[in-house]
């Protein structure tokens, strides 16, 4: 199969956004949240003039005059590949929306491009201060959905974002879309993950190679993440954050918004609490995302582990009422604190537990038999 490709009249509109960009950070600094995804709806002219009405002149000449050879070669030596509306390659469920990029510029095999369907793609947003809650939650989803064929978008960020990526790159395709050109790591952290999901998934952008991201860019991302996928899942966030305007820009789209629900008490679980309290579907593993997008039923990636005699059976409902520690399990059983450490330990070795560093233990989603 060919490259994808991009026309010029696409491909220049990275290159403008590029020119723009301090130009559109002063347009959008007020409110960048719902700012930023208006004004990318313009075309070229109209863009340049809202957010540089004194120099939006000579901004668009420039950018008119820059080579067509050298954007291509700019893009190659960048490593990546340019797509543009016009190519079939395009994902379908993107190029519907109003404010679609003209064209994508990313990372890693091409071919993946195809399997962005809106039914087979869900998009995992969240806070980036996560809790370990949160972050295990959302790892969980990106793994199991990828398992189940569910392409995994988001925009990998610290916290939620890098746990699903991470989750989904061990067995599936994932897909980060950053605010930044598709060469640039961001956060610089994240070099690694950022390798890893350009060999084995793809790493895309709207924004010309070498692009450094600006406060806008990122909820100008989140358009294009809501619009890749079916479903957008948000984990954690405060009630004010990045990944309730991705929500909001997924459900003024038509598409499904689902929340995992948190800890009344937990900032960070404010966000998505908020959204089921407005209808947002109980998202409690990538079971019921599967139920909601594909049917219920209609896939399952439910997972019984061994059976359990009663002394096990007692330590695991004594951790799921949240004694996290092995003293605390002690307690509720009546326990000494070593017959408890044995029963955790049994269960970790079978699968039901997982044990952070600190000896804390947290649940797995492998299910006992009925």
């Amino acid at each position: 199969m060919s490259p994808p490709a991009a026309c010029d009249p696409c491909l220049r509109r990275a290159w403008l956004l590029r020119a723009l960009a301090g130009f559109v950070e002063r347009a959008a600094c007020d409110d960048p949240g719902s700012r930023s995804p208006e004004l990318l709806r313009l075309d070229d002219r109209r863009l340049a003039r809202a957010v540089a009405p004194k120099d939006h002149g000579r901004i668009i000449t420039e950018v008119s005059q820059i080579d067509e050879r050298r954007m291509r070669g700019e893009v190659e030596a960048a490593g990546c590949w340019a797509c543009c509306i016009h190519d079939d390659r395009y994902p379908a469920a993107l190029r519907h929306a109003a404010d679609a990029p003209r064209a994508l510029l990313g990372r890693g095999d091409p071919a993946n491009l195809g399997l962005l369907a809106a039914d087979a793609t869900t998009t995992i947003v969240g806070a980036r201060r996560a809790s370990g809650y949160g972050r295990q939650v959302a790892r969980q989803l990106g793994h199991d959905l990828a398992v189940a064929g569910i392409a995994v978008v988001s925009g990998m960020a610290y916290g939620i974002d890098g746990a699903a990526h991470r989750g989904a790159i061990e067995v599936g395709l994932t897909v980060a879309v950053l605010g930044s050109g598709a060469d640039v790591a961001y956060p610089a952290a994240h070099r690694g993950l950022h390798r890893r999901i350009s060999e084995a998934g793809l790493v895309i952008s709207e924004l010309a190679p070498g692009t450094t991201p600006w406060r806008w860019c990122f909820p100008a991302r989140n358009r294009i993440m809501a619009a890749l996928a079916g479903m957008t899942v948000v984990v954690e966030g405060a009630s004010r954050s990045g990944s309730l305007i991705t929500a909001r820009l997924a459900d003024d789209l038509g598409r499904d918004v689902g929340a995992v629900p948190g800890p009344v008490t937990s900032r960070v679980s404010a966000g998505p609490n908020e959204l089921l309290s407005g209808g947002a579907h109980v998202i409690r593993g990538a079971q019921d995302v599967l139920d909601v997008m594909l049917g219920a039923g209609a896939v399952s990636v439910r997972r019984t582990g061994p059976p359990l005699d009663s002394d096990l059976a007692a330590a695991l409902a004594a951790l799921e009422r949240g004694e996290g520690t092995g003293d605390a399990v002690a307690r509720e059983l009546g326990l000494a604190g070593q017959a408890a450490a044995v029963r955790l330990a049994q269960l970790e070795l079978l699968g039901y537990l997982e044990c952070s560093a600190l000896g804390v233990y947290s649940r797995t989603p492998l299910e006992p038999p009925s």
